[in-house]
């Protein structure tokens, strides 16, 4: 009992370890995002007409802060999977360790991707779309808060939607999910992918349609990656131990 205790204890104290790592890591890609951040964010308003608003001095710290956060998580991706990686590392199987290794820089591009689809082609449809609305009867004003605000809760979740698929891979790999499963629970994901795509756009269908068809896509793209995962594991399982 003892020893098992301790076996536990020395878990949790890598585990803080681990977790101590990566939150150093995302702070250090704060502090280097918030010194180029003005640039950053005069390069995210270029193609806006007009200049934004502001209420305030904190909104403009508040801004800054924002933008340099969401590029420090971008940036700590790697890092965080790398840690999670070693964690889990001693009770994988060398082959193993090399295969999941390989998933890390995944994870950052597809983070990059679903970034870069929310800001490039979701963005300014929902936005174009809305202020459309406006037209005639309203003069549109832009604060700095609410744009940018609007902008994170639209892109933000793409970048991590967009990993699921690597994910259902790597826990594939692993043995802790399969297709029959993701098969089988796909009208609860469905429903779930649905709320989240609810919550995260304006109260409109245009946009709800927007969000939920690409979640819905990524979903399919996560089993299909996932069933060729799973015969692959099977077919190595297969010839690791032959039947006689």
């Amino acid at each position: 009992m003892e020893s098992k205790d301790s076996h536990v204890i020395e878990h949790m104290e890598e585990l803080r370890s681990r977790i101590i790592k990566t939150l150093i890591g995302f702070v250090a890609f704060f502090v280097l995002s918030f010194i180029f951040v003005q640039d950053i964010y005069e390069l995210l308003i270029k193609d806006l007409e007009g200049k934004l608003a502001v209420l305030g001095p904190s909104e403009i710290l508040w801004v800054y802060m924002i933008i340099a956060a969401v590029c420090a998580i971008a940036a700590t991706i790697p890092l965080a999977a790398f840690q999670v990686w070693r964690f889990v590392a001693p009770a994988l199987k060398p082959e193993e360790r090399k295969v999941t290794f390989r998933f890390i820089p995944g994870l950052f591009i597809l983070f990059i991707i679903g970034i870069s689809f929310g800001y490039f082609v979701l963005f300014p449809i929902v936005l174009g779309f809305l202020t459309s609305l406006s037209a005639g009867q309203f003069e549109m004003m832009f604060t700095a808060e609410k744009y940018f605000r609007f902008m994170i809760n639209l892109i933000l979740p793409f970048g991590i939607l967009f990993e699921m698929p690597l994910v259902v891979m790597f826990l594939t790999r692993l043995g802790i999910l399969n297709p029959t499963r993701l098969k089988k629970s796909r009208k609860i994901s469905y429903f779930a992918l649905v709320i989240v795509s609810i919550l995260i756009t304006p109260p409109d269908l245009i946009s709800d349609i927007l969000v939920i068809v690409p979640l819905l896509v990524l979903y399919e793209v996560s089993v299909q990656l996932s069933n060729i995962v799973y015969r692959k594991r099977l077919l190595r399982e297969q010839a690791a131990f032959p039947v006689t």
